[in-house]
């Protein structure tokens, strides 16, 4: 019997790539531990980590997972190219290949800054969850949805308040 959110979800802000977040995981968390059962509460802990067997028994979070898996496999494979040296090694097993991911690994791959290629990456990512959002709207795929792209957007507010000076220093200055 599927599980349905309708008072949470609706009261949680829309979000938007490229906004700032409206909270922090942990407190989206807190929201839900109020409302949803412990098993649901325990996958959504997991979808903040993307791993263990719990997060691949979600039909939802299982198709995220294969493509993921098969971008970052395409970047890996544009990388190993770029270095000449074979990129088996790198691979993890993808469930297929999708051209519209590996048209998008390599235009993120040609981009002169590589924020510029997370930001394309990241925008691909967005549309994914976007698509898979589709028919889902009160239920547990759209919890789940919901805080993936609350990932997303928290992953560039680290990244818009690092001190961008203090790590180009550090990466340049190691030896």
């Amino acid at each position: 019997m599927s599980s349905f959110y309708v008072y949470l979800l609706s009261s949680l802000p829309m979000l938007h790539f490229g906004a700032k977040p409206p909270f922090s995981y942990a407190r989206f968390m807190e929201l839900c531990r109020a409302q949803v059962p412990e098993s649901d509460a325990a996958l959504l802990e997991a979808v903040d980590q993307e791993t263990g067997a719990l997060v691949l028994t979600q039909p939802t979070m299982r198709r995220w997972v294969d493509f993921d898996t098969t971008l970052r496999n395409e970047l890996a494979r544009g990388r190993a190219a770029r270095l000449h040296v074979e990129a088996t090694a790198y691979l993890r097993q993808e469930a297929s290949v999708d051209l519209s991911v590996v048209h998008a690994a390599q235009a993120a791959l040609r981009q002169p800054s590589p924020l510029d290629g997370e930001r394309m990456l990241d925008e691909m990512r967005w549309r994914f969850l976007e698509e898979a959002a589709v028919g889902h709207y009160f239920d547990l795929d759209r919890l789940v949805i919901y805080a993936l792209e609350l990932k997303i957007l928290l992953r560039w507010e680290r990244i818009s308040v690092a001190d961008k000076a203090r790590l180009l220093d550090e990466a340049t200055t190691r030896t």
